[in-house]
């Protein structure tokens, strides 16, 4: 495709900072290097119509792990290892939060609740067993208890009759926070090109050549926000996670309002607009799911109605209005990758299905490295 004279003049000359990926880390480092830098002439880019991967197709969870997660994290992290993750969380929805108001969003606070089957007695013992050590552990971050047992209030079937519960978890809108991230990147003055996929880079001495399948460019530095899709441009320890949702057409009286997690967070559900959306079930088939193509099996989505019909709505009449997939970025570690790979490069990538809470911290991080 030949440019125009206008189109090379105004969106692809004089680049200070280019920024690959439109989800939650690419926006909130473009927002934060014009933060930094107000005159740079900043320039983003997304090879799909939407931010593609996870920011416009995950949970809406404003969580930071659920008991039984935080536990499996302290038998392959240390204690701080774990304390700096679940504290990096809270205050990545404290930057969310700030950064486009609690309205705007559609925070909501009904708190978090990890249920129990009854095969998952051992991992429930083990919860209860190690539920203070937990409840220390974060005191200094909530300044509370942060994990307490609480009743089956919702008349959930074939679970513990108690939860875990914590006050402290909630929920938003996932398309109005996205929505509104686009809308204040471009009112700084933050250019957003979509379908444009990078399909090749090269560092030079004192620039990055960026090849997309529309055009090529220079930039003074290169941020790098593709989370689960970032070995297709580096060389780093991230595999792609799809992780598979449902979600039910409205249910008249519906009573359930909160955030849910099951199988150590392999599943997970929660209440938005009468409805129920669900996903998860990737631990049912890891190496199918380990895949940047988008897309649902018939062996997940089965188990997500399955337990639909019998554990979360028995005795509700549901019907599914729509079935989608998301691609996150995981790795044997949780922490994620912030560095600087080169003279003008530079990755914030590795979020581990957590992007709503560390999204918008990691992008303000990635940005500060220039500092």
């Amino acid at each position: 495709m030949n440019l125009s004279y206008w189109e090379i003049k105004s969106w692809c000359s004089n680049i200070d900072y280019t920024v690959i990926g439109s989800g939650i880390v690419g926006l909130n480092c473009a927002l934060q290097l014009k933060e930094q830098f107000p005159k740079a002439n900043i320039l983003v880019l997304e090879k799909g119509m939407l931010p593609q991967g996870a920011s416009t197709k995950n949970a809406g969870f404003a969580c930071f792990g659920s008991l039984s997660e935080i536990l499996e994290d302290l038998n392959s992290h240390s204690e701080e290892e774990v304390f700096d993750l679940v504290h990096k969380r809270v205050k990545g929805l404290e930057v969310l939060k700030q950064t486009l108001g609690e309205s705007t969003i559609d925070y909501q606070q009904h708190g978090g609740y990890e249920l129990f089957r009854d095969e998952d007695s051992p991992v429930f013992e083990d919860c209860i067993a190690r539920k203070q050590i937990v409840n220390q552990l974060l005191k200094p971050i909530f300044r509370a208890e942060v994990f307490t047992l609480k009743n089956n209030s919702f008349n959930f079937k074939n679970i513990k009759e108690q939860y875990i519960f914590t006050p402290f978890e909630g929920q938003i809108d996932t398309g109005k926070m996205m929505e509104a991230l686009v809308l204040k990147a471009q009112s700084n003055g933050i250019k957003i090109l979509n379908n444009c996929h990078v399909e090749a880079i090269s560092e030079k001495l004192d620039s990055v050549s960026v090849k997309t399948n529309a055009f090529e460019f220079s930039t003074s530095k290169l941020f790098i926000a593709t989370n689960g899709f970032a070995r297709q441009l580096l060389d780093v320890p991230v595999k792609p996670a799809r992780a598979q949702v449902l979600i039910t057409k409205p249910i008249k009286n519906l009573h359930i309002k909160g955030t849910f997690h099951l199988d150590k967070g392999f599943y997970y559900f929660r209440n938005i607009d009468n409805r129920i959306l669900f996903g998860g079930g990737r631990n049912l088939d890891f190496k199918t799911e380990e895949t940047t193509e988008f897309g649902e099996t018939q062996m997940i989505q089965n188990k997500l109605e399955e337990l639909l019909k019998t554990t979360i709505l028995p005795e509700a009449k549901f019907e599914i209005d729509y079935r989608w997939s998301g691609i996150m970025g995981v790795g044997d570690q949780k922490r994620p990758i912030i560095k600087q790979l080169s003279n003008h490069v530079y990755c914030g990538v590795r979020l581990g299905g957590m992007g709503v809470a560390i999204g918008s911290l990691i992008g303000k991080e990635l940005a500060q490295l220039l500092e």
